[in-house]
């Protein structure tokens, strides 16, 4: 007999309640992890997250291992993986922790139902999120469509303590199934090899989560609320990723950043710490949404917008994507992301705002490329943010708020460190400038070794044309004449 051990989107020993229950059975465990393509469909990850997900399972597999354990890998569909398993190793128990994509809700049904009807024992932990989904709710019993009474809410509600020591030891069976290698899955690329700016910067595994987080509270935290919108500065805390492959949990990081103020402040909260435990609570709020509204990724929340009349001009998003827009900020932001797999807050909403506003272009476009681009894409934080962005979802940027990229830039990165370092083929020109380069004479741009249209492009779309248009087409579906 034996415990089988499902890792899913937790791929951590510490704070892990489903490891903990299957170690408190009593039983040997057989902990594994299935790559279920088949079951998340349109939603399988995409190339970067996969080359994340594949240092995530190496590390994981060498933690495992050096606590007499080991990690078995199976790909297909999880109900199918799951009962050879179940009859592999003769388990009585199967433990996992919950994920809240709709795919994943049912299909975790199905099979919590069918192993209870088989006389084993299924159960299922909460190691995402800081509150279930289904735990918070507004006075009218209501699901939540505002942010600030949900983080009000949640952070008044009892949040679970957390047990951050892993395991010393795992109790094994005598003999392990079969198990995949990891290097037959082919999540990394070969050829062309474009993840080398990727593996520069990352480090996937729970190790790199404890590390990015002791490097945020012992530099960045304190200022965060002052430079958190900053891109060219080390300004915010990176944890996105190993948020999302639940490398470390959400309980973690709070009461690390709370004990950090208390120690610096000799109180728990801060203004700067409030600041970036909201942004965790917009995680939260996320998925709150895609629990409850399991359309979010496709349909927007705000039914009027299904008329919106969206443009159809693959140049312009294919400008958009490799970061040729003649818009430095906008470009830098999309080169950012090619490169390092991750960008900075502040110019995904600055990106984005400008492929639905200004090129008119559907959200779900983008919700797509960042599927595809982000080591961190996340399904709930993905759909929620594009749908904000777009005005189409909950507690939605107003239909007139449309980004000038030319002032995002001058506002948030006025000495160009962003630009500079993204594009640097702006990067003789000085700082008045470079933020809109079409507006710099010829000697200007000829001292700068710029030729506009050739080595860096004219924009794509006039700003102010494009912010009427948008404005126009926002109203008609507001119900307002345009």
């Amino acid at each position: 007999m034996a415990s089988l051990l499902w890792f899913r989107s937790d791929l951590r020993l510490s704070d892990n309640p489903a490891l903990s229950a299957a170690i408190a059975r009593g039983e040997p465990v057989v902990p594994f992890f299935v790559l279920d393509d088949a079951d998340a469909g349109a939603w399988a990850q995409g190339g970067a997250s996969r080359w994340w997900l594949h240092g995530s399972l190496e590390r994981l597999s060498k933690d495992l291992e050096s606590r007499g354990s080991r990690l078995i890998l199976r790909r297909g569909p999880a109900e199918a993986v799951l009962e050879a398993l179940v009859a592999e190793t003769k388990a009585s128990a199967v433990f996992w922790n919950r994920r809240y994509e709709p795919w994943a809700t049912k299909r975790d049904a199905r099979i919590k139902e069918d192993l209870s009807l088989r006389g084993l024992s299924a159960q299922s932990f909460n190691a995402a999120l800081l509150c279930e989904p289904w735990d918070i709710s507004t006075r009218h019993g209501t699901p939540y469509r505002v942010f600030t009474p949900f983080r009000r809410a949640l952070y008044s509600s009892e949040l679970n303590p957390v047990d951050t020591a892993p395991p010393r030891y795992i109790p094994a069976p005598q003999t392990f199934p079969k198990s995949d290698d990891l290097a037959s899955w082919r999540l990394r690329p070969k050829r062309p090899d474009w993840a080398g700016g990727l593996r520069k910067i990352w480090q996937p595994g729970e190790a790199g989560a404890v590390e990015r987080l002791t490097l945020f509270l012992e530099g960045p935290l304190q200022a965060y609320h002052e430079k958190r919108d900053v891109p060219g500065v080390e300004g915010t805390s990176r944890l996105s990723a190993h948020l999302h492959f639940g490398e470390i949990s959400p309980h973690r990081i709070v009461d690390a950043v709370r004990a950090r103020t208390f120690s610096l402040t000799g109180n728990p909260t801060a203004h700067w710490s409030e600041v970036f435990l909201s942004e965790i609570a917009w995680r939260e709020f996320s998925y709150h949404l895609l629990f409850h509204f399991p359309h979010l990724p496709v349909d927007p929340l705000r039914p009027e917008f299904a008329r919106f009349p969206w443009a159809d001009d693959q140049k312009a998003l294919q400008s958009w994507q490799q970061g040729m827009t003649g818009y430095p900020i906008v470009d830098a932001g999309m080169r950012e992301l090619w490169t390092t797999g991750w960008m900075h807050n502040r110019v995904r909403m600055i990106v984005a705002s400008f492929l639905v506003k200004d090129l008119l272009l559907p959200w779900r476009l983008g919700e797509e490329w960042f599927w595809d681009t982000l080591v961190d894409a996340d399904l709930a934080n993905n759909a929620a943010s594009w749908q904000w962005v777009a005005g189409c979802g909950a507690d939605a940027a107003p239909y007139f708020r449309v980004f000038n990229p030319r002032l995002q830039s001058e506002k948030f990165d006025a000495h160009a460190l962003y630009i500079k370092r993204w594009v640097p083929e702006l990067a003789k020109l000085p700082n008045e400038l470079i933020h809109a380069p079409w507006r710099a004479q010829p000697l200007e741009l000829s001292n700068a070794g710029i030729v506009l249209g050739r080595n860096y492009p004219l924009p794509i779309i006039d700003h102010g044309y494009a912010r009427s248009r948008a404005l126009a087409a926002f109203k008609r579906i507001n119900g307002t004449p345009g």
